[in-house]
């Protein structure tokens, strides 16, 4: 652990220093996260590399340390030159990347197969999930949006949180008709997360051109279709990975004194 924390654009630029080429925005908070370059991450360290790596090539332009090279990628300016952009035939190009991020506003974060034994059921159940190791955790309760739930790996149910929010639509599927018949879920999610880890308020509106590629988008993300190259990576929604409920391993250490005290 470094003895003073940096700033998250020196701590940026410390690890594009050091990669010596192209990096995705994700790669670089997990390296900020994995080298102890910053204390406090907060809940949402990719989002913020990715503000930051913005900020300073929208208000900088050339003077700006950072380029844009690709959709999420980025490197050093010094090194660009240095480094040769390869792209395959049919590639995307940098104008078509930066398009393309910009029509997947719709969903701002979602969860892939988490498991239902990692959530404490009742009438206000935690849904708890970190961008990354090492970040603060997000509870989604209040999130909004669509969700799935598996028995296995099948889809069994398609639903969506509006008037009632996703944790709630979630522990109402533990007593309904459906409660002995899914496992996992997965979600898609619209309001956006602070780095604060809170959520924040719906838009009061979508266009057309950013709601079409982001239903595609959770489509492929959540039925995997054989037949289409490309999966729901391109949403640029942040994925988050599920952290288990706390007040789970409480009961299993109460449960077990329990049990120990009850034999002696």
């Amino acid at each position: 652990m470094m003895g003073k924390e940096l700033t998250w654009r020196k701590a940026i630029e410390r690890i594009l220093q050091d990669a010596d080429g192209v990096m995705h925005y994700k790669d670089i908070a997990e390296k900020i996260v994995s080298e102890g370059l910053r204390q406090n991450v907060g809940a949402t360290p990719s989002a913020t590399v990715s503000a930051n790596l913005a900020t300073s090539i929208a208000n900088d332009g050339e003077k700006s340390p950072f380029q844009k090279v690709g959709r999420g990628e980025y490197i050093l300016r010094e090194n660009a030159k240095k480094v040769k952009i390869k792209r395959l035939p049919g590639e995307e190009t940098l104008e078509e990347a930066t398009d393309k991020e910009s029509q997947y506003e719709i969903i701002s974060s979602f969860g892939m197969f988490w498991r239902r034994d990692f959530v404490d059921w009742n009438s206000t159940p935690k849904i708890l999930g970190m961008q990354q190791l090492g970040a603060s955790p997000v509870d989604f309760y209040n999130q909004i949006g669509i969700y799935l739930l598996y028995d296995g790996r099948e889809i069994i149910y398609v639903g969506r949180s509006t008037n009632r929010p996703l944790g709630r639509r979630l522990y109402e599927h533990t007593a309904d008709r459906l409660s002995t018949r899914w496992d996992r879920f997965s979600w898609f999610g619209l309001l956006p997360v602070s780095d604060k880890g809170q959520l924040g308020k719906l838009p009061e509106e979508y266009s057309a051109p950013k709601i079409v590629p982001a239903l595609e988008a959770i489509l492929i993300e959540s039925l995997e279709p054989r037949q289409n190259r490309k999966r729901g990576d391109d949403l640029s929604a942040v994925e988050y990975l599920q952290k288990e409920d706390p007040e789970i391993d409480r009961k299993k250490k109460k449960a077990l004194l329990e049990s120990a005290l009850s034999k002696v």
